[in-house]
């Protein structure tokens, strides 16, 4: 019996020394507590238990340096690399969500989830001023087919104007709008605020559904071009809303309707602008017909022709 109580003491004593130099060998249960005991018996009692334990102090070592490491500036490429870093099922994901809005499905809690990306709306502005010059360089092409009257030249420049337009609104309006709640937030402290690339992901998702619109705007009918572009504009308008309702609730009911409107006014101008501009038939150049000669008698006034008569 008191040889069972020594090997107990000189067990506890053992199982004590080994804690007291691993202090971070904690465990959440009983079966935890005997599986490392165990292990730690068995590391102690054999050679490579000691290049484990290096092993693992390497390993700490390398996890501190890489906590102690300093963040990239903002001005740095390593900056915005993280807000390139998603999947493809992550971006159709979020346009998918930005395709089908619903109120109570906010879109930067269930899709962003605090990680904003670059990389799916800097791709959906690029696709949409390229499809915008590429479509109403193409409408152009099939006016001629239908009237050879119409003089129809490449416009290079259309291309330009769709990028600077596309880039422009998808980056200061929600600079615009992100630094107005920031303001606003001052006044309201239980008002929320959005960060900057929240906000600018937001627009940039919310763009998509006018890429497959805009080829739908080839159809040569006027009046079915105004209603692809108005569903275009009703859904993307909504999410837009509902993303930012939120957000500008907490505020007056005067500055959120007032901003809200300024919102979906905006999003109509953009749409109005780019169907008027790009899909609006130029001055049309017709073909000047060659004039017919005539004869000199025609030319000359009626007395000289009596005389040349006589």
């Amino acid at each position: 019996m008191a040889a069972a109580d020594e090997l107990a003491f000189h067990e506890f004593e053992e199982a004590t020394n080994l804690l007291a130099e691993t202090p971070d060998a904690a465990t959440t249960s009983q079966s935890d507590a005997l599986i490392s005991r165990e292990h730690v018996a068995v590391v102690v009692g054999s050679d490579t238990g000691y290049g484990a334990e290096e092993v693992e102090e390497d390993g700490d070592k390398t996890s501190l340096l890489q906590k102690e490491k300093p963040q990239p500036r903002f001005w740095t490429f390593d900056y915005y690399q993280g807000f390139f870093d998603v999947d493809t099922s992550q971006v159709l994901d979020r346009i998918k969500g930005s395709l089908l809005p619903h109120p109570g499905h906010n879109f930067v809690r269930h899709r962003l989830r605090n990680r904003p990306d670059l990389y799916g709306p800097f791709w959906i502005c690029a696709t949409l001023a390229f499809v915008l010059a590429i479509t109403g360089n193409f409408t152009l092409v099939l006016a001629q087919r239908r009237d050879p009257s119409i003089h129809y030249s490449p416009q290079f420049h259309k291309v330009t104007v769709a990028g600077i337009t596309i880039y422009c609104y998808a980056w200061l309006v929600p600079l615009a709008l992100w630094a107005f709640l920031r303001w606003r937030q001052g006044t309201r402290e239980r008002m929320g605020l959005y960060t900057f690339l929240e906000t600018v992901c937001v627009y940039g998702y919310s763009l998509f559904v006018f890429i497959p619109t805009v080829v739908l705007w080839l159809i040569p009918v006027q009046w079915l071009q105004w209603l692809f572009g108005t569903l275009a504009l009703a859904l993307s308008a909504t999410g837009l809303v509902f993303t930012l309702w939120p957000v500008v609730q907490e505020d007056t009911r005067l500055v959120s309707a007032a901003l809200l409107s300024i919102v979906v006014l905006l999003h109509a101008l953009l749409a109005l602008g780019c169907k008027l501009y790009f899909f609006q038939p130029l001055p049309l150049q017709h073909v000047i017909p060659a004039p017919q000669a005539t004869s000199p008698s025609v030319l000359l006034p009626t007395s000289a022709r009596t005389r040349t008569t006589l």
